[in-house]
């Protein structure tokens, strides 16, 4: 009987499925900006940019944001907000547009192509995902009450998540520096395993 051995890339992966969930679960307590401080943003770049089977591109990263919001709505908020928080399927579709840019900007893997992905993926989920919150009825925080159904209801919704934004950002940079890095970095130390064949 011989003793199957994992292949390193599916290793390399199952690590990174980790990192991110335990760095998500990490800063998920505080309701600050700093809890958009995420790796999901760069997991979301990562699939599209790593597998080129579509079902797996799109299924590693909103996943992973399945299993660590149910972990985060049950374990850490005590159901507060139910099993899933008010608006979760907009906000998964819109990941998934992050993934799909992922499969667009980086069909080169370079520091510009990553960059400019970041930024798009991170600025465009600010402003779709506060457009969702002013027309849902969000709240001003100068008052207290709903923002304004107009112009300017809109324009404080985008200050107000402004530095959730800035905190996406640098966790899409940062996170996914280290996970296009591994996977960059294995590519040259094992040049026989397909990478992009996922």
């Amino acid at each position: 009987m011989t003793k199957t051995q994992l292949n390193p890339r599916v290793s390399l992966l199952l690590s990174i499925v980790i990192l991110v969930g335990t760095a998500r679960l990490i800063n998920a307590s505080c309701l600050n900006p700093l809890s958009n401080f995420t790796p999901i943003g760069a997991m979301g770049l990562f699939g599209g940019t790593y597998f080129s089977q579509r079902w797996k591109a799109y299924a590693f990263p909103l996943l992973t944001l399945l299993f660590s919001d149910l972990i985060i709505n049950g374990m850490i908020y005590g159901g507060k907000y139910g099993i899933m928080y008010s608006g979760w399927m907009y906000n998964y579709a819109i990941f998934a547009g992050i993934v799909l840019l992922g499969k667009v900007l980086m069909k080169k893997v370079n520091i510009q192509n990553f960059l400019l992905s970041g930024v798009a993926a991170s600025v465009g989920f600010w402003l779709l995902v506060d457009f969702g919150v002013w027309f849902g009825g969000g709240m001003d925080i100068r008052t207290g009450g709903p923002l304004s159904r107009d112009l300017n209801g809109l324009i404080q919704c985008y200050i107000q998540g402004y530095p959730y934004m800035l905190n996406f950002l640098a966790g899409t940079l940062g996170y996914g520096a280290v996970m296009f890095g591994a996977i960059e970095f294995a590519k040259i130390k094992l040049p026989n395993i397909a990478f992009e064949q996922a």
